[in-house]
This record gives structure tokens, sequence and C-alpha cells, in this order.
């Protein structure tokens, strides 16, 4: 092989990569608890698959240099609800099956080598989880840097929740919302992702880098 494999994370939503929302109306608590303090109040949106997209980022340390792989995964599903035309919730699930190399995507045999090795039970074990996934449990606007909205959440890989927290730019208009966060690194092994491959063929880190984009059309 001429790199050894990697590893990235979800995401689940999402790298999902990872991603889900669901609402409670009665009981807002923290995302730390898993419960949400969002609602499902107000018009509802449809994510828009074939134009919303987990991207992923993964490396690996050799002794000379760093090397990585990077990819997408695309959405199985999702909904957003927007409420006095604000961002109010949403539920982002991710396609496993379709996480692909797109450094490899020259390379035929390479890529075939790693999106395997990716889906294996080295890594993300999709048979055994499909998906992945995002819930939005909180939607803060932010009023300083390139960001317009702070997004607090779960993120859900192989089985295993944990908060998440990311940056965005959030638009609402003419029937449409889109959703895009700043790149964020987060533990692949927090989330049950701990191969490693023998020393002599370098480590692989346990930051991977994710980046959500999402495209939601109003329910007609």
């Amino acid at each position: 092989m001429r790199k050894k494999l990697f590893s990235l994370l979800v995401i689940p939503a999402v790298l999902a990569a990872t991603m889900v929302v669901s609402c409670k109306k009665d009981k807002p608590l923290t995302s730390e608890s898993n419960d949400v303090t969002t609602t499902k109040e107000g018009t509802h949106y449809t994510v828009d698959t074939l134009n919303s997209k987990v991207e992923w980022k993964g490396y690996k340390i050799f002794k000379s240099e760093n090397t990585s792989h990077f990819g997408i995964i695309k959405f199985e599903n999702g909904d957003i609800t927007v409420k006095d035309e604000k961002l109010e919730s949403g539920k982002f699930v991710a396609d496993m099956n379709s996480l692909t190399s797109v450094d490899l995507k020259d390379d035929a045999d390479q890529l075939g080598k790693l999106n395997g090795h990716l889906k294996s039970g080295d890594f993300f074990e999709v048979e055994k989880f499909p998906t992945a996934s995002y819930e939005i449990t909180k939607v803060t606007p932010a009023s300083e840097g390139d960001y317009n909205t702070l997004l607090d959440g779960n993120l859900t890989i192989k089985g295993i929740t944990k908060p998440a927290q990311f940056k965005a730019n959030v638009s609402v208009k003419d029937g449409e919302v889109s959703i895009a966060t700043e790149p964020k690194d987060i533990k692949r092994e927090e989330f049950g992702v701990k191969f490693q491959a023998p020393a002599a063929n370098g480590v692989i880190k346990d930051e991977v880098t994710l980046q959500i984009s999402v495209k939601a059309l109003e329910k007609k």
C-alpha cells in the first residue's frame, strides 16, 4: 500500500457524519444530558441530500512528513425547523456507506482499499453502524467573528454520543435554509475508532476534521 490507512471520525453528521435532532418543549436541559432546548414549532424544511455533505480530513504522521486523506460523506435524510425566520432545530443523518476519499479519486485501486478499510471493523464498522447523526440542541446567534451562529448538539458515531459544538453561517431565505460550519477537529477514539497501524508505518492522529454543509428546502 502506498500509504497506510489513517482514520477520520463521523459523523456520524456527518463525518455522520453523525447527524440527528430531536426536540422536547417541556424540559430544556443541556446537550450533555442528551436533552434539547429547541422545539419543532415553526416551518419545516427537508434536507436536500444531493446538495448537502460532510467533508472529512484525517491525518497520519511519518518521521519525515505529515500526510492526510480527505473526502466526503453524504446525507441519508434530514429535517430543519425555522421559527420567526430563524433556525430552530435540525436533524441530520449521514449515510456511512457513502463515505469515500476524494484525494484518491484518480487511483481506483488505492481508493477501493482505503474506502474498504475505513468501512471495516478497524474503523467505522459500517455494516453494524450504517448511519451517523448530529442532533442540534441549542441555536445561539453570534455577533463576533466570521460565523453568525453557534450550534450545540449531540454527535453520534458507532452508537456513541458526545456533545459537539460548531460555529456556522446560517441563512434562511426564499424557502431555503443553508448551514455551513467551520472546520472542526473531533477525537475519533472517543467514538470507538481506535485503529493504529504498526508504528513503523506512521502514527494515525486522533484528531479528524469535519465540516458540515447543508441545504434544506421548505416543505410544501
